[in-house]
């Protein structure tokens, strides 16, 4: 915007503040400013104005004095001539007292290197007629900051979505590798109730040797060992059972008779009757009529 100014010859006389320490003040200064008066024209500029124009117009001893400001930026063409545009409007509402202040921020790339400047334009206070301190000062380093947490946001949202769905997918994998889990232990607790301990139960009762009776012990041992644990999950945490009470449950949740369940645990119909109260009255279903195999059936 003020490299415009480049294009126009001073044909203005100079007027000038001679105030050595409000120029000194102004030199002072990393922003580049330029005081207006009521017309738009540049009354005074400070040293960071001056060498900010640069080429030969920078060393001319008026240093843009006279030239009209709100001209070289109603006549800005191409790129950045929106924003000269602006700027020319908000400095008019502030020469008329429309606004105590504008701002606006805007790019100023060169060929190699990219550029943004913030302008402030704003009224001095004091009797006769107006004038306008304008002031741009180079906001380059903040605005890349701004375009590297923007980037850094859109990364990390990209992310998190990618986060998301990971967590998604890993739980869809972790619930279908439970339900394999629970139907291949469904399937082994099947099998060895179904297969197995039926043929164990009637070797117990059979009459063996005292050295076979004892290796049936031993598997029939081993065998609840195995299933323990699976039979657990008929348990909830709040609920102890007994492993008889285990044995009669899952056998119970089978479909299993309560004269079957005798014969497979070599009890009596009367040890099975007690224990499936228990567990009515341990599972809270006491005084109700809930079917109790239909109850394990629901938590299993």
């Amino acid at each position: 915007m003020k490299n415009s100014i480049n294009r126009f010859v001073n044909d203005h006389q100079p007027c000038t503040f001679s105030d050595d320490l409000g120029k000194a003040v102004l030199n002072s200064l990393s922003a580049h400013i330029a005081i207006l008066d009521d017309q738009g024209t540049i009354l005074e500029t400070n040293r960071a104005w001056q060498a900010f124009g640069g080429g030969t117009l920078a060393d001319h001893a008026n240093h843009f004095i006279g030239t009209n400001y709100l001209k070289v930026c109603d006549s800005a063409e191409g790129e950045g001539a929106e924003d000269a545009h602006a700027v020319a409007e908000g400095i008019r509402q502030v020469i008329t007292g429309e606004v105590s202040e504008f701002l606006h921020d805007y790019p100023c790339h060169g060929p190699a290197e990219h550029h943004w400047f913030y302008m402030r334009a704003i009224r001095m206070e004091g009797d006769g007629p107006a004038r306008v301190v304008v002031s741009h000062e180079e906001i380059t380093q903040l605005k890349l900051t701004e375009e590297a947490l923007k980037q850094s946001k859109v990364a990390l949202e990209e992310q998190k979505q990618y986060l998301e769905e990971a967590n998604i997918a890993l739980k869809v994998l972790l619930k279908q590798r439970e339900n394999d889990r629970t139907d291949l232990e469904q399937k082994v607790l099947s099998n060895i109730k179904n297969l197995v301990l039926p043929y164990v139960e009637k070797l117990k009762r059979a009459p063996l040797r005292p050295k076979d009776k004892t290796a049936v012990e031993i598997v029939d041992a081993h065998l609840n060992d195995i299933i323990s644990p699976l039979m657990q999950r008929l348990t909830n945490i709040n609920i102890l059972l007994t492993p008889q009470e285990l044995q009669v449950a899952t056998l119970v949740k089978d479909g299993r008779s309560s004269k079957e369940i005798a014969e497979i645990l070599s009890v009596s119909e009367t040890t099975v009757h007690f224990h499936r109260k228990n567990l009515r009255h341990k599972f809270g279903i006491k005084n109700s009529s809930t079917n109790l195999r239909s109850y394990l059936m629901s938590i299993g």
